[in-house]
C-alpha cells in the first residue's frame, strides 16, 4: 500500500527530526495509535532514541494527528536505557496497556548493549510510567550474554508469550571496521507478564549462514496456525552494500515453540528505486477488523519513515 509516514514531514518533540523505527500498533475503537522510536542528536552530537506515535483512522492511510511529546523519559544515569528506547511493543491488557521497551546504553569496546523494560500506561498509551525502580525485566543472563531486546508479547489462553532476540558475539569481521553484533530470534513465557521463563535458545534457522543476524519478531495466528514475519541480515557490510541489508523473513508454527522457516511468505522486493527498494526491516503484523496489515521500515533503517501492506486472501 506504499508508504504511510514520513516523520521529516512533521515536527516532533525532544528536537526529532528523523527516523520512524519499529512501528508497533494498538487498535483503539476510532483510531489506530502507531508507536515508533525517533532520534535526537545530544550536546555530543550522538543520538538519543525516545518514542512517540501517530494516529491513523482505520483505513490505514488517513492520518489524524502526530504526538507532540515523547510518551517516556529516558533511563536514569547508568540505567540500561539511558541512551534510548528502540523498539517499545505494546499489548492492551485490561484497563492497562503494557509497553515491553528495548532500552540501550552506550560502551567503550563496543557501540551499545540492551536490555528489555516494562513500562505501562493508563491513557491509552499517550504516556507510560516504568514499572519497579528502573530496571530491566530481562537482560545478558548465563546464556544469552548481551543485546537482549525487540519483544514482542502476545497472550493465548492465559499465558503471556514473548519472542525476543539475544546476541551471541561482537566480532571483528574486518579489520579496518569496529565490531558488529550477531543476534538470534528466542522464546519465553510467563503467568503475569513480569516473570519471565527462558532457556536462550535460537528458535528460527540461519539460511544466509550461521552469522546471520535475526530481528524484531512478530507472531498472528491466521485461520489456526501461527505466522512469525521477521527481519534479517549478513552481520557485517550491510551499511554499504544493499544486498547484504535488512530484507523480511518469515516462519510458521502450530504449537508457538516449535517453527518451520519459509521466507516466500514474507512480502517481496520492491521496484528498484522505491522507497524500501533497498531495505525492508522492522515488520509488525496485527488484526484490524477483518484485514492483516504489516507495517515495516525501508531504506536506511528507517530514517525516512514507515510503510503498510495488506494480507492478500
Amino acid at each position: 500500500m506504499g508508504k504511510l509516514f514520513d516523520p521529516t514531514e512533521h515536527a516532533l518533540s525532544n528536537n526529532c527530526e528523523t527516523f520512524a523505527q519499529s512501528p508497533q500498533t494498538l487498535v483503539m475503537e476510532d483510531r489506530v495509535r502507531v508507536f515508533f522510536s525517533t532520534r535526537e542528536r545530544d550536546n555530543t552530537g550522538k543520538f538519543l532514541s525516545h518514542i512517540a506515535y501517530a494516529d491513523f483512522a482505520h483505513d490505514m492511510q488517513t492520518l489524524l494527528g502526530v504526538a507532540q511529546h515523547t510518551v517516556l523519559p529516558l533511563g536514569d544515569l547508568g540505567c540500561f536505557d539511558e541512551h534510548g528506547v528502540f523498539p517499545i511493543n505494546v499489548l492492551r491488557d485490561g484497563d492497562r496497556v503494557l509497553g515491553y521497551t528495548t532500552g540501550w546504553n552506550r560502551k567503550v569496546s563496543v557501540s551499545a548493549d540492551a536490555a528489555i523494560g516494562l513500562v505501562i500506561s493508563h491513557d491509552n498509551g499517550e504516556t507510560f510510567q516504568r514499572h519497579g525502580a528502573g530496571g530491566p525485566l530481562l537482560a545478558p543472563s548465563l546464556h544469552e550474554p548481551l543485546l537482549v531486546g525487540d519483544a514482542f508479547v502476545q497472550k493465548f489462553d492465559g499465558t503471556y508469550h514473548m519472542w525476543y532476540i539475544f546476541g551471541t558475539k561482537w566480532q571483528k569481521f574486518d579489520a579496518e571496521s569496529p565490531p558488529d553484533r550477531v543476534y538470534k530470534i528466542a522464546y519465553a513465557t510467563s503467568p503475569d507478564g513480569i516473570a519471565w521463563q527462558r532457556d536462550g535458545r535460537a528458535i528460527i534457522a540461519d539460511t544466509l549462514n550461521p552469522d546471520e543476524c535475526q530481528a524484531l519478531p512478530t507472531v498472528i495466528q491466521i485461520e489456526g496456525r501461527y505466522h512469525m514475519f521477521f527481519c534479517y541480515r549478513e552481520a557485517f557490510g550491510f551499511r554499504t552494500d544493499s544486498s547484504r541489508g535488512y530484507r523480511l523473513g518469515a516462519a510458521w508454527s502450530d504449537d508457538l515453540t516449535t517453527w518451520t522457516r519459509d521466507d516466500s511468505l514474507a512480502p517481496a522486493p520492491s521496484q528498484p528505486g522505491a522507497w524500501d527498494s533497498d531495505m525492508r526491516c522492522y515488520p509488525h503484523v496485527f488484526r484490524l477488523k477483518d484485514k492483516v496489515y504489516m507495517l515495516y521500515n525501508g531504506n536506511a533503517f528507517g530514517r525516512e519513515g514507515f510503510g503498510v501492506a495488506v494480507l492478500d486472501g
